[in-house]
């Protein structure tokens, strides 16, 4: 669990807003998941306030849950999709049982290698974060 500063009255569930292809993931969460998560890019987001560091958000999704709780990953999408309406909770309950997300960790590693080959992913998703132009390394802007 990492500690972070009061504030965040709802969950956060982060994603690299510098992709085009998680960028569109976010957008249909956004009009398909009902969830009472604040769904934001890392890149403008208070990382030090959510107990997280930009290379792990740069390495996956992040879930931080209003009790400090962090989840990465094929675990943080099921930790979003568990907070929604009952159909979506379903799903969020079978990608978050411990084997499911053991077997999800590497088609979630082969999907962000390819996110640039995804749709509506460009050239620039497959670049690492400190790559990517405009980017202030410590993540805040």
């Amino acid at each position: 669990m990492s500690e972070r500063t009061p504030g965040y009255q709802r969950p956060v569930f982060l994603f690299d807003g510098d992709c085009a292809f998680c960028s569109a993931c976010a957008d249909f969460i956004g009009r398909r998941v009902r969830t009472p998560a604040q769904v934001a890019p890392w890149q403008r987001t208070d990382l030090a306030a959510l107990g997280l560091s930009p290379e792990q958000c740069d390495e996956a999704v992040q879930w931080v849950g209003t009790d400090g709780s962090v989840a990465s990953g094929p675990a943080a999408i099921a930790r979003l999709l568990r907070s929604s309406g009952p159909v979506w909770r379903v799903v969020g309950r079978v990608i978050g049982w411990r084997p499911m997300v053991a077997l999800g960790w590497p088609a979630y590693r082969w999907v962000a290698r390819n996110r640039h080959r995804m749709p509506g992913g460009t050239a620039a998703c497959s670049l690492p974060a400190a790559g990517r132009e405009g980017l202030k390394p410590t993540g805040e802007h």
